[in-house]
């Protein structure tokens, strides 16, 4: 079992290990328990689904790089005080970030620093071909501001005081950076902001609709309850992401339940 990194400093590259084991053709049923969770994060991030498919009438793609919700992480790191406190040794270690998601739940994803770095440089490239000016604000961020903040909110004052470490910041450039999903307002404190995933918004109405959508599909059967094995092969009509992702959410979130027969693993709806 690796060891959680030793800290690093900004942009060195970390291996990450994509296990040959970890490709989409095994059953969730087979790696539902780990006791690392960095070893848990690494195979979670070779199993995010890289949709382009067919959701509804419309085609989708994804452009966000992986990230793993903690919801995830409950679900097959039994321990939940071991996944906090390892999740937080990675974080001061900058190894990972850390997001609170705007889905009307207490939902955080969790992104390796190395993958959010490039999400931004897409974000940047996409922006330097639309000629949009004064993208040095991106630089700023990423070399003052992801490097000194590391929680996943940050106040007005403070975020102009790091990125004026870059040069004279102006209103303009936090608007680019909240117009580019970088940042979001705080609905309760509007001189506070999140760090955000760009691009995310389509997946995460995704997950609210895949997560209802399993739910109603569970629901209509007898005791709620079916076995993974043929929940499994089950094709979502309302979400573009895999079932075993959004399974996974359920089961750590305490939405569903499993138990082991003899016959396999069975998800039921959770009780009120």
């Amino acid at each position: 079992m690796e060891n959680i990194p030793e800290s690093s400093s900004r942009g060195t590259k970390r291996r990450r290990d994509e296990d040959s084991d970890a490709g989409n053709t095994s059953s969730l049923e087979d790696d539902l328990t780990f006791t690392d969770t960095l070893v848990a994060l690494r195979i979670m991030r070779a199993q995010f689904p890289h949709v382009h498919k067919w959701c509804g009438d419309a085609c989708f793609q994804s452009s966000v790089e992986p990230f793993i919700l903690k919801s995830q992480l409950y679900s097959i790191v039994k321990d939940r005080t071991q996944v906090d406190r390892e999740l937080e040794s990675l974080r001061r270690d900058k190894v990972l970030r850390v997001f609170k998601l705007n889905t009307g739940q207490d939902d955080h994803a969790i992104m390796f620093l190395d993958d959010y770095l490039n999400q931004i440089d897409h974000v940047v490239k996409r922006m330097e071909e639309k000629k949009i000016g004064e993208c040095e604000a991106f630089g700023w961020f990423k070399t003052h501001v992801l490097d000194s903040k590391l929680e996943p909110g940050i106040n007005h004052q403070e975020l102009c005081s790091l990125l004026s470490l870059g040069g004279k910041v102006k209103d303009s450039h936090i608007s680019l950076l909240i117009n580019a999903g970088i940042l979001t307002r705080q609905l309760i404190d509007p001189n506070m902001y999140w760090f955000a995933i760009p691009n995310i918004g389509s997946l995460l109405k995704g997950l609210v609709q895949g997560r209802k959508e399993i739910i109603s599909l569970l629901s209509r059967h007898r005791y709620k309850e079916m076995m993974l094995a043929s929940l499994e092969k089950k094709r979502l009509r309302m979400s573009p992401l895999d079932i075993r992702f959004l399974l996974r959410d359920l089961i750590g979130s305490g939405h569903l339940k499993t138990d082991q027969t003899p016959t396999g693993l069975i998800i039921r709806v959770s009780k009120d």
